[in-house]
């Protein structure tokens, strides 16, 4: 395992503490709601909903804030796609045995349930999007640059410390143009 944080980690961990609070929030809303609308059915099926679209959702960024632990690991990028994979199908087969036995439960209020499961949805997203809004990260990340090696230099050659401006980077295949000469001027006037 690597020392070396990984770049997207302060992100993702921005994102779960600020979905954490925002559940709490969307919960209290969902069980009031839910309870206006079908008591005791509807506050639990409201609860429901929010906890179980907010675990569904936590699930992507916890499996990669493990994955990062390996970083700098030779098997970084297979244990990468193994942790996630292996998240996104704990998730798919939590929902799928949660959905069967939620499906005829009486205590559940389906319209109230559905409604809370969107919300948290919907609500994840807008937090994602500020989230990644707001922070900065690099455009190249958790990279580092070559250093020189002085058997990479031939002997008795110095390299430039000046690159003169017709020879920059890039402008290596701009040929200088000649001014144009108008000659005289045109000895036919009216």
């Amino acid at each position: 395992m690597s020392p070396n944080p990984v770049s997207s980690n302060p992100i993702l961990r921005r994102t779960l503490m600020w979905s954490a609070v925002a559940t709490v929030i969307l919960a209290v809303v969902a069980g009031v709601v839910g309870f206006l609308v079908g008591s005791v059915e509807g506050l639990v099926s409201g609860l429901l909903g929010v906890l179980l679209a907010m675990l569904f959702l936590a699930i992507t960024g916890i499996s990669i804030l493990i994955a990062n632990r390996w970083f700098g690991d030779p098997l970084y990028v297979q244990l990468f796609f193994a942790i996630v994979l292996g998240g996104w199908l704990l998730k798919l087969g939590v929902f799928v045995v949660v959905m069967i036995v939620l499906s005829g439960q009486p205590w559940i209020h389906p319209m109230v349930f559905f409604l809370s499961i969107v919300a948290g949805v919907i609500m994840s997203l807008v937090i994602d999007v500020l989230v990644l809004t707001k922070m900065r990260l690099p455009n190249v990340s958790d990279a580092t640059l070559p250093t020189e090696v002085p058997e990479d230099r031939a002997p008795g050659v110095s390299l430039p410390t000046e690159v003169p401006e017709d020879r920059a980077p890039g402008r290596h295949h701009i040929v200088p143009e000649k001014p144009v000469d108008e000659g005289p001027a045109d000895s036919r006037t009216i």
